[in-house]
């Protein structure tokens, strides 16, 4: 995992050929490289924005109010989960338990936890990002 984070640091994604040279360098199976991958919402096979917004949709945050925030993001970026804005600047995706559900509805902001989320924190995390 450290060297997925080293790399994807330095190139923005994890690409397949990434996975294969680490495999190789590891002694791995690719399908194990691609395995972790996968599994980890860190981790990206696509490029995203510069501001990277990672919304918990699970239930405590659900019932606290996250499905109103994806709604206030998609509306506020002019974009949906799984896309980025067209200057690159903003992106924002859904994963699952962000394993803080005492400050629900969270989400993480590039490294950054952001929890009991509202209208004024998303307005003041995408102001701070332009």
């Amino acid at each position: 995992m450290p060297l997925l984070h080293c790399v994807q640091e330095k190139e923005g994604l994890i690409t397949p050929e990434t996975e294969a040279n680490l495999a190789a360098y590891l002694g791995l199976p690719v399908v194990q490289v691609h395995e972790v991958v996968c599994f980890y919402h860190l981790f990206h096979q696509e490029k995203i924005g510069k501001c990277h917004f990672s919304v918990c949709q699970t239930t405590a945050c659900a019932l606290r109010g996250s499905e109103e925030i994806i709604e206030y993001i998609a509306e506020k970026l002019n974009i949906k989960p799984g896309e980025k804005t067209p200057d690159g600047k903003f992106s924002f995706g859904l994963v699952e338990c962000l394993g803080a559900c005492e400050i629900a509805p969270i989400m993480q902001c590039n490294k950054d936890y952001v929890g009991l989320l509202d209208k004024k924190k998303i307005d003041e995390l995408i102001e701070k990002n332009k």
